[in-house]
């Protein structure tokens, strides 16, 4: 391969990349909207679900009518709005519509340049693959969406934990998966080679992390967050009672109140400790530039977390400061991700193309 031709290349692998980054960006405003949504309880206000042909809202005072009679007969509307005017159901389906108007826009934003660089040969066979099947992962997303929406349509007003969860747990994949392959493909590979502990440090932590913010996941689901508004004790005891009052004691985890915010409020400790002692330990190795400040930006993002999440809980959920909770939980789980990158060992490092493998070899990606 010739010089003029690998810098071709890699100019092609630096566009995918960015555009990957920018349908990163597009999930992460999708998860913020996503608990808007869930803290205003607009979820269950579009009791259809038409991937295909609902792009366009109610145009008409009869569309809208009906649209509204839709939502009557749900048991949202009959067990806790009951008389809701008109007016304030166009307040929650607003919101409801521009979070899966938002997701149908990623799809395109996703699908339409992926076609391109098909057909322009700009990527790989492994890369191909990889983006495909992305797609596929952010088209299973919106059903479970769905499913997720269909729980609350039935008996109960509002939806499973176990389907919320399960949704935020998948578009939190999605999310890793654009921003790691996207790291790999507009960062050259530096020539270094960090200890095994650095990497596998970084990734318990990280496995920490997912943990903790699916553990808030069920917080939101059963509405724990406006239980026990004080820190750090439950009720005035550090160990609430009724905490394994449930049987079998494994659903106390993810149905008793008491239990679940508990837990969360373990977790979350639990997180702030390694985030820094994985600081304290990591800041004295030898590491280039981006890898410390990725690890400055963990534990930045997980004071700001933390902070965050115990003023939400004593001034009792308020929605800005309980959404930019949620964001900042993505922010954190951004920077372990990028530090995660930096400090992969060598041999995991095969994965990258092999344009950034070769500029490696010849001392290109030297800083």
């Amino acid at each position: 391969m010739n010089d003029t031709l690998r810098l071709s290349t890699r100019r092609r692998y630096r566009i995918v990349g960015l555009w990957l980054f920018a349908v990163a960006a597009m999930v992460f405003v999708m998860v913020v909207i996503g608990g808007l949504t869930r803290l205003t309880e607009s979820g269950l206000s579009m009791v259809e679900w038409r991937p295909v042909t609902g792009w366009l809202p109610p145009l008409s005072e009869e569309a809208w009518q009906e649209t509204f009679a839709a939502y009557r007969a749900t048991p949202e509307y009959q067990k806790v709005n009951a008389g809701m005017s008109l007016a304030d159901f166009k307040g929650i389906f607003w919101l409801e519509y521009v979070h899966r108007l938002w997701g149908r826009l990623i799809g395109l934003a996703f699908a339409v340049p992926l076609v391109f660089f098909i057909a322009r040969g700009w990527l790989d066979r492994r890369l191909t693959p990889r983006l495909v099947l992305l797609f596929v992962l952010g088209g299973l997303q919106g059903a479970l969406g769905w499913y997720m929406v269909a729980s609350g349509l039935v008996d109960r007003p509002d939806v499973s934990q176990y389907r919320l969860v399960a949704h935020f747990a998948a578009a939190l994949l999605i999310y890793v998966a654009l921003l790691w392959v996207a790291l790999g493909l507009v960062q050259r590979t530096p020539p270094w080679s960090p200890s095994r502990g650095l990497g596998r440090g970084v990734l318990a932590v990280g496995a920490l992390v997912v943990v903790t913010m699916l553990s808030g996941g069920f917080v939101a689901g059963t509405d724990a967050g406006y239980a026990y508004n004080s820190f750090p004790l439950m009720d005035g005891q550090l160990v609430p009672d009724g905490l394994l009052s449930q049987s079998p004691a494994y659903l106390n985890f993810f149905e008793n109140i008491t239990t679940v915010q508990f837990t969360h409020r373990v977790l979350a400790m639990a997180t702030l400790a390694a985030v820094v002692g994985f600081w304290i330990a990591a800041r004295r190795r030898p590491m280039p530039a981006r890898a410390r400040l990725a690890l400055h930006g963990m534990l930045a993002a997980v004071l700001v977390q933390v902070s965050l999440g115990i003023s939400t809980l004593v001034l009792v959920m308020p929605i800005a400061l309980a959404a930019l909770h949620q964001a900042v939980g993505v922010i954190l789980l951004t920077m372990i991700v990028w530090a995660a990158f930096e400090l992969r060992p060598l041999a995991e490092r095969a994965a990258a193309p092999v344009v950034y493998r070769s500029a490696a070899r010849s001392g290109a990606g030297a800083r």
